[in-house]
Formats: structure tokens, sequence, C-alpha cells
């Protein structure tokens, strides 16, 4: 039989949206770690990496109740219970659950790797006590954030070099489901930080609504405007433009390009150009920010959101200038409180 008569099994209709699984998931997340509060500690068991030097000392369980699991012991149980309940959602999304189970295994080692490598202490070590506590005479001075430019890295070289294996991983490549449900989960802490503070709380709901203000109603028109006036592209190509570049990144230009039936190629085209800028400004805009905005880390925050294109590389940008203003801040004897 040829190649172009080999039968192609259909993927089977979805029982869930998207965003039904990641609310779920994400409420579910945040219930079990509520649990806490009454004393029963059932998320301990989670890894967690630390600086290092010697790498025998890198890993240990959220949770010391779970100390006996050790290192080892807690990643192995959380990659069993991540490929569990995120096979469950592959097979709510109509995936081939098999497929994502052993595509996730390989996206759970290369991301735990690189998150490991970016912890170690010449790469993450920041203060001069950091690098006299590790034994280390230079440091990058990334924090253990770092391993979100090292997963980056090895993205960028699996997508260009390996592209057979990269095409393997595909399945559980699902970025925006992963982003969702941590928006989710970031979404319930703060309401609960929020309750307790008013003050933080007034202080987001002002710089949100000032968000909204920019990116739908200053960034849309004036990109449009820019595409359509200056450039003469046509209209097919501006909406998903002004989208992609104003609101979200790729799922904007998606969402766009369906709304007006462009043609594929068009919101594929710009998803690309949103994404190709968005690594160039996870690299750079953070230490910008550090250099510049160490003393308003909202304003920073707010920066990284709507500058860096697509929910994935928004959050990684994020992470990082967080990493760099605290270590900055923790220089001056500033500490701001983490998250």
């Amino acid at each position: 039989m040829s190649e172009a008569t080999i039968p192609v099994q259909a993927a089977a209709p979805p029982r869930l949206s998207e965003d039904l699984v990641a609310v779920g998931l994400g409420l579910g997340v945040f219930v079990l770690g509520l649990l806490s509060l009454s004393g029963a500690d059932v998320l301990g068991w989670l890894v967690t990496t630390s600086v290092w030097t010697d790498p025998s000392t890198a890993l240990a369980p959220v949770s010391k109740a779970y100390a006996s699991l050790g290192g080892a012991g807690a990643l192995l149980v959380t990659y069993l219970a991540l490929t569990a309940v995120l096979s469950l959602s592959a097979y709510l999304l109509g995936d081939d659950v098999r497929r994502f189970a052993l595509a996730f295994t390989g996206v759970f080692a290369i991301a735990y790797a690189s998150w490991f490598v970016g912890s170690w202490a010449h790469i993450a070590a920041v203060t001069p006590a950091d690098q006299a506590k590790f034994g280390v005479s230079w440091s990058l001075k990334l924090t253990n954030e770092g391993g979100f430019i090292v997963a980056l890295l090895v993205g960028l070289v699996i997508a260009n070099i390996f592209p057979a294996f990269a095409d393997r991983l595909r399945s559980a490549v699902r970025p925006e489901l992963y982003i969702k449900v941590a928006i989710v989960i970031l979404g319930a802490y703060i309401a609960v930080t929020m309750a307790g503070k008013l003050t933080l709380a007034s202080s987001l709901m002002l710089r949100g609504l000032a968000a909204i203000v920019e990116a739908y109603l200053i960034y849309w028109p004036i990109v449009y405007l820019i595409a359509r006036k200056g450039f003469g592209f046509s209209r097919e190509w501006v909406a998903p433009l002004a989208s992609g570049v104003s609101i979200c990144g790729v799922a904007a230009a998606i969402a766009t390009g369906g709304a007006i039936r462009a043609r594929p190629q068009v919101p594929i085209l710009v998803s690309s150009l949103v994404v190709v800028f968005a690594v160039i400004e996870v690299l750079i805009l953070p230490l910008i920010a550090q250099a510049f905005m160490s003393h308003e880390p909202l304003v920073a925050a707010a920066w990284m959101g709507l500058a860096v294109k697509t929910d994935g590389a928004a959050l990684a940008a994020g992470g990082i200038t967080q990493s760099l203003i605290q270590a900055k801040a923790a220089a001056e004897g500033i500490a701001y409180q983490p998250g």
C-alpha cells in the first residue's frame, strides 16, 4: 500500500471545550491547595528545584512532610500526576491519549531539564552573598527563572535542527491549554491575596483598566491605520495584524482571522511574526525593565503583559522581569513580596 493510501484515523470530537477543561483543572488544583488551610497537605509532594552547585541537592518535595520521597521520588510523582491529569484532559479534548502521554513525557523531560540547568548557581545566583554561599566566582544573575531562557533556546534548536523530533512532540505542546490553567490558578491566588489587601486590589484594578483602554482603544486603531494607510495592506491582513499586535498575539490573530473569514495563511503568517518578535522581546525587555523600572514593578509587569504577545511569552517575560527586579531591589535593601 502506498503512503498516499494509508488511512489516517480522524481525531475524536472534543467532549469539552479547552476553556472548560482549563477552568476545571485550574480550580481543582486551587481547591486542593486550599485544603492546606485545614492541615491537609495534599500537594506537598510536588517537586521543587533549588539553586545548586551539587546536582544531588537540587531537587526536593515542596513540603517537608514528604521529605521521605527525596528529590528523585518527588520528581517522579510529579511527572506521573501531571501525565495522568493532562492525559485525561487530552481525552476530553478528543486527542489520542497514548500519543499525548508519550509526547508529554518528552516535553516534561526537556522542560524540567531546562529548569534544572537554569537553577545552576553560575546562572541563578544573584547577590554576592549568594555567590559566596555557593562558592562561585561569577554568575549570570538570572535567578532560577533563567530556566525559561534555557528552555527557549532548546526549543529553537529542536524546532529548527530536529524537525522530525519536534513533530513527535507536537501533540503534547498545548501552550494555550497550559497557560489557561495557570491563569485560572494565578487569578484565584490573586483574588485571595487581594481580599486581604485592599490597597493592592485597587492598584491592580486601576492598572488593569489602564491596560484595557491602552490595548483596545489606542493600540488597535493606531496599528490598523498605520498598516492600512501607511503600508497599504488590505483589510484582510490589517485586522488580524492589529489584533495580534495590540491584544493577545497568536490567539487574537487567529480569532480575528476566523471572524472576518480571512484566508488560512493570513493568521498563520501574522502569528509567525508575533512569535518571532515575542522571542526577541523575552530576551531583551526584562533587562530593560530591570534597568529602568526596578522601583515600579507593577508598571514593569503591565509593560511585559502589553508588549510581549502570546500568553506563554508574556508570562515568561513577567517571571524573568520579576526575578530581575527582585534581585536588584534586594541588593538595595528592598524586599518585594514574591508574586
